[in-house]
């Protein structure tokens, strides 16, 4: 009984993905990344940081000569998955979203 209330009440959770940006401080540089649960994203770069390990091969160059302590997640637009969203529609406007960002950004002169 209890295994199947913890099971619909994951089922029926909240659940907030957007669009984030890593961002080192020691060279300026950024990426845009989107996550479908952006707390999850969060926790994965916490661990990368604790641990010291960059969280894609293309960041590991600044990773290494800056430390991970130069680093930061930064939320830029977050999205609330709807009740009557499927998954695949909401994988769909997150991406729609990123791409939105990514033109913003591309086109703003101090990102």
């Amino acid at each position: 009984m209890i295994k199947k209330t913890l099971k619909e009440n994951y089922k029926t959770r909240d659940i907030t993905g957007g669009v984030y940006r890593l961002k080192c401080s020691g060279n300026g540089m950024f990426w845009l990344r989107s996550a479908k649960e952006l707390d999850k994203a969060l926790n994965r770069f916490q661990f990368f940081v604790k641990t010291n390990s960059h969280p894609e091969p293309v960041m590991k160059q600044a990773w290494q000569t800056y430390g991970a302590e130069s680093f930061s997640f930064e939320i830029l637009e977050t999205l609330e998955k709807k009740e009557t969203q499927t998954d695949l529609e909401y994988r769909e406007d997150i991406k729609v979203l990123l791409e939105l960002w990514t033109e913003k950004l591309a086109s703003s002169p101090n990102p």
